[in-house]
């Protein structure tokens, strides 16, 4: 076949209905752009008594973040030579701020240690507890907040480690899934775990049946090695 035949140039494709036409995006552009601008002439300054359009945005402030006042040019010039973010804020609160300003306001760890060791360590220690935060993360999920991130005094009572669980040998913990228990189990838990055991396997209980031998005998050594390692 001939790539290079003039049959080639006559070739035409029919443009579909999904294919822009030339000039609509521009067109769509100009209109978004006209929207906007009418939009802003719409919308009046937001100072009381002025009539003036308000074609200036300021902040609202602290907890208020992504949000905007409208105002004309005077307006909009004196509320920004009075405004302060950290009115109300004491100073460990707005040292506290700086120092998340540095890394973005996102939680961060030490090295090595989780947040629960962490709060451990620092009760053990008798470290200060850290400045209160009332500005507010970027958390439109509320992710951060379930994990008692941002949250105030209320997130980090949600945050308090839990307990840890003691740890155990790995011969007491095969002992503790012999007898059907976990790690959690206290002494008065295995002794009722044992007598229900031992009465339900025992030979007596099953009409002489000597079958369960075996398991009774795991059973007893499941507790012994429990009671040398102090549990019950």
């Amino acid at each position: 076949m001939d790539l290079n035949s003039p049959l080639f140039d006559r070739i035409r494709i029919k443009p579909t209905c999904d294919d822009p036409k030339p000039g609509a995006k521009a067109g769509a552009k100009a209109g978004a752009r006209a929207k906007a601008g009418a939009a802003t002439a719409e919308a009046s300054c937001e100072a009381e008594g002025c009539t003036h359009p308000g074609l200036y945005r300021a902040p609202k402030g602290r907890r208020q973040e992504g949000q905007y006042w409208r105002f004309c040019i005077d307006h909009v010039r004196a509320y920004n030579a009075s405004y302060n973010y950290f009115d109300g804020m004491n100073d460990a609160a707005v040292e506290a701020y700086q120092k998340d300003a540095i890394i973005g306001h996102r939680p961060t760890w030490s090295m090595g240690m989780n947040a629960a060791a962490a709060t451990a360590e620092g009760k053990a220690k008798g470290a200060q507890p850290e400045a209160e935060r009332d500005w507010a993360y970027a958390d439109p999920l509320g992710i951060l907040r379930a994990n008692g991130v941002g949250g105030g005094a209320a997130g980090r009572r949600q945050a308090e480690p839990e307990p840890q669980r003691p740890r155990h040998s790995a011969a007491v913990r095969k002992a503790l899934d012999v007898m059907g228990l976990d790690e959690t189990a206290d002494t008065a838990a295995i002794k009722a775990q044992y007598k229900t055991l031992v009465k339900r396997f025992h030979p007596d209980a099953n009409g002489g049946d000597r079958s369960f031998e075996e398991r009774l005998r795991d059973i007893i050594r499941a507790h012994d090695v429990l009671r040398a390692a102090g549990l019950c």
